[in-house]
This record gives C-alpha cells, structure tokens and sequence, in this order.
C-alpha cells in the first residue's frame, strides 16, 4: 500500500524528536562553553560590595536525586547589582547585608571576604 501509514509516522516522530532533543543538547553546550570562554576573558575584579539578597533552586527530588543551585545578589559601589551562581559551602557562609570585597570574572563567583563593618557600599 502507497501511502501514509502508521509506520511512516513513527519514523518521522522518532526523527523530529530525534533532533530536536540534540538541537536543545547543542545549544546548552555551545551556550555554556561560549559563557565560559567569555568568562576567562574578562578581568578578575575585587571590587568593595554588600550581600543584598539570596536564593536558591532546587530542582527533582520525590523519586529521582535533586539538585541545588544557589545564588548571591551584590550591590557594587555604584549601585550596580549583580547576580552570580556559587557553591553551597560559600553560599551558607554569606548573610543579607553582609559587606566586604567581592572577587569576580564576568559571571564567575571567586570569593567574598567578609569586613566586621559597614563600608561605604
């Protein structure tokens, strides 16, 4: 029979899925190498700035592993405020409105060393 059957549909599904799946797995990994790359090319900066807020995303659980990502808002002395990732260990060692020099390239987190004091942030 000539024509459109059932297993012309399932090899053109399984096709279109095929790539889309790949096309979403290129696009993470070239996005990520391209921000790493950018990265490394920016200036490492340490720069006077205030802990303003923080949060983190926690994502499975129930029946499958989950996973925590956890991130830090700063205000830089220009009022500037920047969003960077950071690991748990650093991350529970921060607190809001705590002051100090934050270490940084582009959107890569180095450190925050923490000033007893209120600076003029």
């Amino acid at each position: 029979m000539v024509g459109f059957d059932e297993f012309s549909f399932a090899h053109i599904f399984i096709s279109i899925t095929f790539f889309i799946v790949f096309g979403i797995m290129a696009f993470t990994i070239i996005k990520g190498t391209l921000q790493w790359s950018k990265n490394n090319n920016e200036p490492l900066l340490t720069v006077p700035a205030k802990v303003v807020t923080k949060r983190s995303n926690t994502r499975g659980g129930g029946n499958s592993s989950s996973h925590t990502s956890y991130y830090v808002t700063f205000e830089v002395q220009s009022g500037d405020r920047l969003e960077l990732k950071m690991n748990g260990r650093d991350y529970g060692q921060l607190a809001d409105g705590d002051y100090g020099l934050l270490t940084f390239q582009g959107t890569r987190y180095h450190t925050f060393e923490r000033h007893k004091k209120e600076s003029s942030v």
